[in-house]
């Protein structure tokens, strides 16, 4: 099978930095399948060819195989894995150009997030569903698509034409992204994988489709064909999926936050007390590294920062936009080199483990479950108290009992329109000490803002400590 990937940008050889491998050349990888080879048919400032060419051995397909084989005991021996583009290619790919992968070149920085003009040449592809779908994968992606279709026999044209395809793309592209779409599609069109599929495929669909694959029209297809049509991991890849391809109202979400719930809190300075409050409940922790869940524009990231008890500080959201805004706030790009060590910000779902949460002291949880509703809260409350499990999780949440204070909020109606809930403070305790139960975690509950005698206060607060008692 044969994989070409040309580009006229001048100069055309800087291809070979982008790729790790010299023009002047000739390269054999071996994989488990077989070899790889990469070579420059043609190399020159005006234009750069590489070339991977897949030498699939027949008999190692075979050796030690185990499985049904529902189309018979010769399949294994007669088919088409040696000479089409299939997972072979992908995984070739991803150990051959595996650092252009990354979308980094230690030689042509700039160039690796550079797009540039590229044409990708497939010869030759199996396509179930024909040129028809071969054409919706790749141009909603901004690829013009060649597809020239190949007879089942020359010698027997009546037969008429095969599900095998030439095929050429055209486009403008990041090369990491060109590798990208190349190694989660190319066995997508052939609906078939060589190897075993299980919860690391998730992970690698998700990286590989960062950025596209949420909006991609065929998002669904694409999912179950990669992860060979197993219910449990594609229902896990598409709810994933989905979290990603709401950006705007998620990305929204802060500052509408900001400015409802601002407003209606504005008067008694409660977000001010609120993170005062939370501050105060980490440092007396004795923590010295924090996380942050739920970090939005960076306001509680910027109090610890301010204390020197905190070495540690990392704050994560699923907004892009928030996270761009709190680099502004804090000023990342011109802090200190010591100042810039001590902090970190992450863009991730608390729906998720997630390995780098980690390993700390305490986790901050401000004004977050409000907004998750009920599958995502209990998905929430794993990923923070059973996988991160840090020694404390300090929590605050609305109070409804208050909200009959604030006259501007019509009766029945919550401070902010992406509340999912608002729970009254038998509600939250009751939650919280079922959390803290299951978990293994003692937790106390304290008011945050001005205390009403029959109402309470605001807003409730929950912190919880690793194998502590109630109180």
């Amino acid at each position: 099978m044969l994989l070409t990937i040309s580009t006229t940008h001048s100069p055309a050889t800087d291809l070979g930095y982008l790729l790790y491998k010299n023009p002047a050349r000739t390269q054999s990888f071996d994989l488990a399948f077989g070899q790889a080879h990469v070579f420059y048919p043609l190399a020159s400032t005006e234009r750069c060819t590489v070339a991977l060419v897949l030498d699939v051995d027949p008999v190692g397909l075979v050796r030690g195989r185990r499985g049904p084989e529902s189309d018979g005991p010769l399949s294994q021996y007669v088919n088409d894995r040696p000479y089409v583009a299939s997972s072979f290619l992908s995984v070739a790919i991803s150990d051959v150009f595996g650092s252009a992968m990354t979308g980094r070149s230690k030689d042509r920085p700039e160039l690796a997030q550079q797009v540039l003009p590229f044409e990708v040449r497939l010869a030759v592809v199996p396509c179930k569903g024909g040129e028809a779908f071969l054409r919706r994968l790749f141009e909603p992606l901004g690829y013009t698509v060649g597809a020239e279709s190949q007879p089942l026999d020359l010698t027997v044209p009546e037969w008429g034409a095969s599900r095998y395809f030439v095929v050429t793309l055209n486009g403008e592209k990041r090369l990491a992204d060109l590798l990208a779409h190349l190694y989660v599609l190319i066995p997508v069109l052939d609906d078939e994988k060589h190897y075993w599929v299980g919860d690391d495929e998730v992970e690698k669909l998700l990286r590989h489709g960062e950025g596209w694959l949420a909006t991609h029209p065929e998002k669904d297809v694409i999912t179950r064909r990669y992860l060979k049509h197993q219910r449990s991991l594609v229902l896990d890849a598409v709810a994933r999926l989905t979290t990603e391809e709401t950006p705007d109202e998620e990305d929204a979400a802060p500052a509408v936050r900001d400015a409802e719930e601002g407003t209606l809190e504005r008067p008694i300075n409660l977000n001010e007390q609120r993170l005062a409050t939370v501050l105060g409940a980490l440092r007396g922790s004795g923590a010295t590294s924090v996380v942050d869940l739920g970090c939005g524009e960076g306001r509680l990231l910027r109090m610890l920062l301010d204390d020197r008890q905190f070495t540690r500080i990392v704050g994560m959201d699923v907004s892009h936009r928030a996270l761009e805004i709190a680099v502004d706030r804090l000023m990342l790009d011109r802090m200190p080199a010591m100042q810039r060590e001590r902090i970190a910000l992450l863009h991730g779902s608390l729906m998720y483990r997630d390995q780098r949460l980690a390993g700390f002291d305490a986790a901050a949880v401000v004004e977050v479950i409000e907004h998750l509703d009920p599958p995502r809260l209990a998905a929430f409350e794993r990923v923070a108290f059973e996988f991160a499990r840090p020694r404390t999780v300090v929590v605050t949440t609305p109070n409804a009992e208050y909200n009959v204070k604030w006259e501007t909020l019509p009766a029945g109606r919550f401070r902010h329109r992406d509340h999912r809930f608002e729970w009254t403070r038998e509600q939250f305790q009751h939650w919280a000490t079922s959390i803290a139960e299951r978990f293994g975690y003692g937790v106390r509950f304290a008011p945050v803002g001005p205390v009403d005698p029959v109402l309470g206060s605001p807003t409730q607060m929950g912190v919880f400590t690793l194998g502590g008692q109630d109180g």
